[in-house]
């Protein structure tokens, strides 16, 4: 692991959730440029003091050096954003499979550099889109998939959080005090930060790519440097539309994240904050709940339940599974389970460019992807 070191929030979760299925153990890391930092969290987490490294440099120097069933298989890139691009790129040139924290990199260019160091060493890339994770996430992506609702029309994401109503960027929180530095976040704020895991869910479970988009950013707190609310319009490929909206500013708001998608039969509604729920509308009988680990839930789908029905199962399970994906897709395994990766991360990275060049513009509709839809 790279980041992740005593005070920080994501590296945790990291740890927990690779840990979860026993596919994976934590035997390196260089989680601070903080000497002290740095070997407390080492010494923390049981690592030996030989493997507690002080940069990613010297992390892949040493662990190259040593015989291949003992050096590490994978590289955890929790750091903030600005260093994804090199990190993930080094690890990768170095020959090791890398899980990275989003959004993927700093710009679209940064993400196809990363794109094209996975495709020339083989090895395998993981982005944290954990929501993608959650069992009834995979439900609902699978009923859309076979046809359940008929052909979408419909798609709206939302993903509502107040914590940054304050200025607490400025008053010394290490959280808030990144994610809205350019120069450590990137183009966008609240848009790279939560507004990425909105997009990737829509396009994920809906089966159909945005093409473009009529976007609104807006930064409400005084003095912040990059956006803390996002509203963009999105026309879907085939003709289906939707609505994304992403703030930061929702005061009271925890992790509202929902997803509807509706067809010409019906339509599924999923809340990431009562993630153990679907709900399935009809056009013609009565609506419909599915609830993880209960009946009715399809074989695929009930594969990433770990527990009985109504034993809730949240968002470090959700995460597990895409370690567990991860683990198996490097083994060679034959499950053919899904992670977000590659693909997933420069549909993000486009759609963040998108959303600022068409809200810094006078245009109507800015294409994502313009060398595809042209």
């Amino acid at each position: 692991m790279v980041g992740g070191g005593e005070g920080a929030f994501i590296g945790a979760v990291h740890r927990m959730a690779a840990a979860l299925d026993g596919d994976w153990d934590l035997v390196a890391g260089a989680f601070s440029t903080d000497a002290g930092r740095n070997t407390r969290t080492g010494t923390l987490l049981g690592l030996d003091s030989k493997r507690v490294y002080p940069s990613l440099d010297a992390m892949i120097a040493h662990e190259r050096a040593l015989p291949a069933d003992q050096r590490i298989d994978a590289l955890a890139v929790v750091t903030p954003n600005h260093l994804h691009a090199p990190m993930a790129i080094a690890a990768l040139n170095a020959g090791f499979h890398v899980f990275c924290e989003k959004p993927m990199a700093m710009s679209l260019a940064e993400a196809e550099a990363i794109a094209a160091a996975a495709k020339a060493s083989g090895r395998h890339f993981a982005l944290a889109f954990t929501y993608s994770g959650y069992p009834l996430i995979e439900e609902a992506r699978a009923r859309v998939e076979r046809g359940d609702f008929g052909a979408i029309r419909l798609v709206q994401v939302e993903y509502l959080q107040g914590w940054l109503s304050q200025p607490i960027d400025t008053d010394g929180n290490k959280q808030a005090e990144w994610r809205t530095d350019p120069a450590r976040a990137g183009l966008g704020g609240c848009l790279g930060d939560i507004g990425t895991h909105a997009f990737q869910l829509a396009e994920h479970v809906s089966g159909l790519s945005v093409h473009s988009v009529s976007a609104d950013l807006t930064t409400h707190v005084d003095g912040r440097r990059l956006d803390d609310d996002v509203s963009a319009l999105l026309r879907f490929e085939g003709g289906a539309r939707g609505v994304l909206k992403a703030t930061q500013v929702a005061a009271g708001e925890e992790n509202g994240l929902r997803l509807r998608i509706h067809g010409e039969r019906g339509g599924l509604d999923w809340s990431q904050m009562e993630p153990n729920t679907l709900t399935l509308r009809w056009l013609d009988r009565p609506a419909e709940i599915v609830r993880t680990g209960g009946p009715g839930m399809l074989d695929a789908t009930a594969s990433l339940v770990r527990t009985p029905a109504g034993h809730p199962e949240g968002y470090i399970e959700a995460f597990g599974n895409l370690y567990r994906a991860f683990a198996s897709a490097i083994r060679g395994d034959q499950d053919g389970r899904w992670f977000p990766g590659v693909t997933d991360g420069l549909r993000t990275m486009r759609f963040i460019e998108a959303v600022i060049a068409n809200a810094g513009a006078d245009q109507k509709w800015t294409l994502v992807n313009p060398g595809e839809n042209e």
